[in-house]
């Protein structure tokens, strides 16, 4: 099939076939990545993260092809815009359970920002969307004395406390009595406390285990070593008898074949589930890149979903996830 260009009555101008042949390329081997689940390693891991935006420029970049008169790219384009909006689309549109039968938990995770986000906002969504679960991460010691001093011990009483300088600690607070579970912490140095709670109502005693995730950000190479195995050991299943909900910072989108790797592994994101997939959490303030949804509420898929918020907070620079997660009833 011969390409050719308009206006001039040359047939295959270089100097459009070339460009035009190139960015097909470039979005055949970006979708082709995404469908297969290729990337490793930076700088890909990072990349793969504005899937959303390069399914955009593919679907605006298939009638250029077509005005251009490239009709193999065209083509070419055409399959690789095909491919990206059907990564993408299906966490917009709702499918999920959104009552199980049982009690509710109303959870909530936010990433301070080094102890950074403000107080009283913190303090204000917890009561006033009536909060039963709070993941912190980025919970520095000094945070916490201050979210203590202005009444969140009144309203979350217990808390399972990672708390560290900086970026490295993280907390799971809330209403009813917790256990110390342990941690899945691995090699990025990033706190994820694991606490264990009983939800009365629920079936099977209602054992659940609330994990505060922080995975570390793939920046550079010795980073994305860490995000993949953190990862990685995000997906290993819970005890037996016990529901699981990873609530917090993944730095992982749903275009990472690693957090797919969880997913497949046994949950659910609320999110993209209530068809809020798309919907940004980073970064909220002070950075000059496209916001991306990489703070995520996993559940256990017995489990439904409803009611997902997400809100901006003073001082940090991610967004809170809230959603309301049902357990099923007791039998």
């Amino acid at each position: 099939m011969t390409e050719s260009a308009p206006g001039d009555g040359r047939r295959g101008s270089w100097a459009v076939t070339v460009p035009t042949g190139l960015a097909a390329a470039g979005f055949a081997a970006f979708a082709l990545v995404r469908a297969l689940g290729l990337e490793s390693g930076f700088p890909l891991v990072p990349v793969l993260a504005y899937t959303p935006y390069v399914a955009a420029a593919a679907v605006l970049a298939v009638p250029l092809a077509g005005v251009l008169r490239r009709w193999v790219s065209l083509a070419v384009l055409a399959v690789a815009a095909a491919v990206l909006v059907a990564a993408v689309v299906p966490r917009a549109v709702p499918f999920a359970v959104t009552h199980a039968g049982g009690p509710a938990l109303r959870v909530m995770t936010f990433n301070a920002l080094g102890g950074g986000g403000r107080v009283d906002e913190v303090l204000a969504l917890v009561r006033d969307r009536e909060v039963d679960v709070l993941a912190l991460q980025e919970a520095t010691p000094e945070l916490l004395a201050d979210l203590s001093a202005a009444g969140l011990d009144d309203l979350l009483p217990y808390v399972v406390d990672r708390s560290g300088p900086g970026a490295t600690g993280s907390t799971v607070h809330a209403s009813l009595p917790l256990a110390d579970a342990g941690s899945l912490s691995g090699p990025g140095g990033f706190a994820m406390p694991v606490a264990a709670l009983e939800v009365p109502g629920a079936e099977y005693g209602g054992a659940v285990e609330v994990v505060s995730v922080h995975v570390p950000p793939p920046v550079d190479p010795r980073y994305t070593a860490a995000w993949e195995a953190e990862l990685a050991g995000l997906a290993a299943p819970a005890p037996e008898g016990v529901r699981r909900v990873l609530a917090g910072d993944f730095n992982a989108t749903l275009d990472h074949a690693a957090l797919r790797g969880v997913l497949d592994a046994g949950y659910l994101d609320a999110a993209a589930a209530l068809g809020g997939g798309t919907v940004p959490t980073w970064p909220a303030l002070g950075r000059p890149l496209p916001p991306v949804v990489i703070d995520h509420v996993l559940v256990d898929p017995s489990m439904g979903v409803d009611g997902l918020e997400v809100v901006k907070v003073t001082g940090s620079d991610h967004r809170a996830v809230l959603v309301t997660v049902t357990l099923p009833g007791g039998r």
